[in-house]
């Protein structure tokens, strides 16, 4: 069932985003566009693939199969509308959103199957998810000829996506491997505060929204400002901002995980730049690799310390606690040095 349906999802996000390659032609003539606008137009597309990283720490947080089928939605929403861009700008525009879906399905698609698959045959079930990318692109390649140089039309036929979506939700089965540590917050909402799958949803889209917008933020913060200022002050202000999701009701849980969202995505270019420029070149991989390591340690004893404490102090107050150990790792960031604007450690 997994393969069935994440499989779907590939087609549908492999079909949307192979017409503008295969169309493109007939794009140009229709725009009268030339060489620098069509290169334009491809540096928009580049810049979609950036939004996909926030959205894709969602993932994380909510699970796969709910970012998967949101993911769906909006790229097929998205090229619905790009069927009725009056100019190569607008185009662009839509399309912008469109390549940002299909990034985060494409990644969070190879997540969920990589947790699901038998050790023994990952390679082979990836390389199923890529065949099934090509039948995607097959798609597109066959009918298009026949319909050519409508374009349009391919798009208005993948606004269908939107209707496959709600059955990628409901019977994509969640990865048994993200359940253990993204079980918390959806059972808070589902349990607690009796929370709808639509409720998740819109709070879902809303937080990546955010994390789209706060991922630049963050990077403009840490050329302007700096990379310890930034990473504590954010680092406390994530920390603070999951407690408040917990400590009061349904409206503080919704603002608490929308500006959990953005702290946290802004956060992300700041330690990415901060890490790479405190190692030496001779051991910056291997330095990135072990962070990597002892933040996944971190998250098992953040679970396991909830776990404990929830008997006595509730779920909420359980987590509210953990924030004070995220704080207090914030204040340990004060005995790394600041290294922005400083030449690369040989």
């Amino acid at each position: 069932m997994t393969l069935i349906w994440a499989g779907v999802a590939v087609v549908i996000t492999a079909f949307e985003g192979s017409v503008l390659i295969i169309a493109l032609p007939a794009v140009a003539i229709e725009f009268h566009a030339n060489t620098l606008a069509l290169s334009e137009l491809g540096s928009v597309l580049a810049l979609g693939a950036l939004g996909a990283l926030p959205l894709s720490t969602l993932a994380d947080r909510f699970g796969r199969k709910r970012l998967i089928a949101v993911g769906v939605a909006g790229v097929s929403l998205a090229n619905f509308v790009s069927g009725f861009a009056p100019s190569i700008a607008f185009l662009a525009f839509f399309k912008l959103f469109a390549v940002c879906f299909e990034v985060l399905v494409a990644g969070v698609v190879t997540a969920l199957i990589v947790e699901e698959a038998p050790a023994e045959h990952r390679g082979a079930a990836v390389s199923v998810i890529a065949l099934l990318s090509g039948i995607g692109i097959f798609l597109v390649v066959v009918a298009y000829p026949v319909i050519a140089p409508h374009w349009r039309w391919l798009y208005y036929a993948g606004g269908a996506g939107v209707l496959v979506a709600p059955l990628i939700w409901w019977l994509l089965p969640e990865s048994k491997t993200w359940q253990p540590a993204g079980l918390l917050y959806t059972v808070y909402a589902s349990f607690v505060l009796r929370w709808s799958t639509l409720a998740i949803s819109i709070l879902i889209v809303v937080s990546g929204i955010a994390g789209a917008l706060s991922y630049l933020a963050g990077g403009y913060l840490t050329d302007r400002f700096g990379r310890r200022g930034p990473a504590i002050a954010l680092t406390v202000a994530t920390a603070a901002s999951t407690s408040l999701s917990f400590a009061t009701g349904s409206v503080g849980f919704f603002a608490g995980n929308v500006l959990w969202s953005g702290f946290a995505s802004a956060s992300t270019p700041v330690f990415g730049a901060w890490s790479g420029e405190l190692f030496p070149t001779r051991a910056r991989a291997t330095a990135e690799a072990s962070i990597a390591v002892v933040a996944a340690l971190g998250s098992i004893a953040g679970l396991q310390a909830v776990g404990l404490l929830s008997s006595s102090t509730g779920l909420g107050g359980a987590i509210q606690l953990g924030g004070v150990a995220a704080v207090a790792g914030a204040l340990l960031l004060f005995l790394l040095p600041e290294t922005r604007q400083q030449p690369l450690p040989e």
